[in-house]
């Protein structure tokens, strides 16, 4: 009899995980914080964590379990999403709440680690590197050299890296390189938080579990695709971090690349992860590099007015807050096909979404309410934030004599749909590293070759000084990025 596949269960998202512990290095810091222990915590709410599961954190600050416990429950309170505060829930949580002060370079952490670990009598262990990304690599050799990593007969040891993973191509693969000496590719589990969303969980659903659309995803019906992911805030007391990545680094490199492979892959033959993310990969293979040449007509690069002015930032900072690019995908579906990325911080509204832009019909047989032909094309939009959803643009007749068209929307909006809360992307994301699912997890040849897509655009930018300051806070970015789509007779559909 074959063994039931665990990653096709379709309740994958309400299992229990394994008795397990989690540490997380950088557990007084920002993410862990407002993401880590209230994902954490809403688990607990919802009895999906065992109750001998024990949370061991660990930064340079001075605190004894008790006041870690007293400033993680501020925060939980603080930044849980959508959620009740249960008071007599917190302190059955908080009771396998353990700190660990002292430098993630010593030695002897690590050797306290592994004691508390013993003493919580756990075998399996999921180490987080809530870190600055200069310490990934260190971390894991000191997990190696302690014994950390190397789990007891029939249990495991996994270690999940935020971003970003790597600063180029060639820092990313020394990082995967250093890794790779301790640990095998299989317990790596790089993080990207916008993979764990439900919205971009669902275009898999969308695509590959309905029979009217996958047969329109191609280079014969799609025109264009769009991909915003607009911020209305700056930098938010992050200058110095923001200085050192940019726009392009912080979002298009990894989030929106990712999200592209999701919309754009060819179908798996099963729903594993492996399977998966192979296909991701193979799309990520597929994006055409560009030249030189070609980057300064293919790519924007932005810098909002008083983005100078931030604290941390150099007065006269080349650093991009905005980045757009064109990027064409060399396979059969979507030859020609152009998929226009764009993000920036502070533009007119926070948004991230999807836009696919149909071909018009072959012939106007009506007319638009204006009396021209319709000129407004059928559009599907995917809403991944703030406001989760899915509309459908098309043409109907209007009401009153003669047949004039005007376009109207079919909405699907995720709350009023289903009428329940949706996990936030760290909840999911936590359960399927402990689960061993990593099908929501990038691998290391998804990592590099998103870098090799970026890469030209890095090197020519690093060799050109922009006019900075080029556009206003509150707008859609430079004027620049509107030209290069006019290029190709197309306009950025919120602009």
């Amino acid at each position: 009899m074959s063994t039931p596949n665990p990653f096709a269960d379709p309740l994958r998202y309400e299992r229990r995980v394994p008795e397990c512990a989690i540490v997380i290095f950088g557990a007084h810091g920002d993410l862990t914080k407002r993401k880590l222990m209230p994902a954490l915590y809403r688990l607990a709410y919802e009895r999906r964590l065992p109750g001998s599961f024990a949370i061991i954190g660990n930064s340079r600050t001075a605190l004894s379990d008790d006041d870690y416990r007293e400033k993680m429950h501020e925060s939980v309170k603080q930044f849980l999403e959508d959620s009740p505060f249960d008071e007599d829930l917190w302190n059955s949580f908080a009771r396998n709440i353990y700190y660990i002060a002292g430098d993630l370079q010593d030695r002897d952490v690590y050797k306290k680690i592994g004691a508390k670990i013993a003493e919580v009598n756990q075998k399996n262990v999921l180490f987080y590197l809530s870190t600055q990304p200069s310490y990934y690599a260190p971390v894991v050799d000191c997990l190696g050299a302690a014994g950390l990593a190397t789990p007891p007969e029939g249990a495991w040891r996994r270690v999940v890296i935020e971003k970003p993973f790597g600063h180029d191509l060639e820092s990313a693969r020394q990082l995967n390189a250093s890794i790779h000496k301790t640990l095998p590719e299989n317990e790596v589990y790089r993080i990207d938080h916008y993979l764990g969303k439900e919205t971009v969980q669902n275009i898999l659903a969308f695509r590959f579990g309905n029979g009217i659309f996958e047969p329109l995803w191609n280079r014969r019906y799609v025109n264009h695709v769009q991909i915003t992911a607009a911020e209305s805030i700056g930098v938010e007391g992050r200058g110095a971090y923001y200085q050192e990545a940019g726009a392009l680094r912080d979002m298009i490199q990894n989030h929106l690349l990712q999200v592209t492979s999701t919309m754009a892959m060819e179908p798996s033959a099963v729903f594993e992860p492996d399977a998966v993310r192979d296909e991701r990969a193979k799309l990520l293979r597929s994006i055409k590099i560009m030249s030189s040449e070609e980057v300064p007509a293919n790519t924007v690069a932005g810098q909002y007015r008083g983005f100078r002015q931030e604290p941390g930032v150099d007065p006269q900072s080349q650093t991009d807050t905005f980045a757009a690019a064109t990027f064409f995908i060399d396979n059969w579906r979507w030859a020609g096909v152009p998929f226009y990325i764009r993000t920036g911080k502070k533009l007119a509204k926070r948004v991230t979404d999807i836009a696919i832009q149909f071909n018009d019909a072959p012939h106007a047989m009506f007319t638009s309410n204006n009396g021209g032909p319709p000129t407004q094309p059928n559009l599907l939009i995917m809403r991944i934030q703030p406001e989760e959803g899915i509309s459908l643009r098309f043409l109907s007749k209007q009401p009153g004599s003669g047949m004039r068209l005007r376009p109207v929307s079919m909405d699907f909006n995720y709350g009023s749909s289903f009428g329940e809360r949706s996990p936030t992307a760290y909840e999911t994301l936590l359960v399927d590293a402990m689960k061993g699912d990593a099908t929501l997890y990038t691998r290391q040849d998804m990592v590099e070759a998103s870098w090799k897509v970026v890469q030209p655009i890095l090197d020519n930018w690093s060799s050109r000084k922009f006019d900075f300051p080029n556009y206003e806070p509150g707008s859609w970015g430079p004027a620049a990025s509107d030209e290069m789509l006019a290029r190709r007779r197309h306009h950025w559909r919120n602009s």
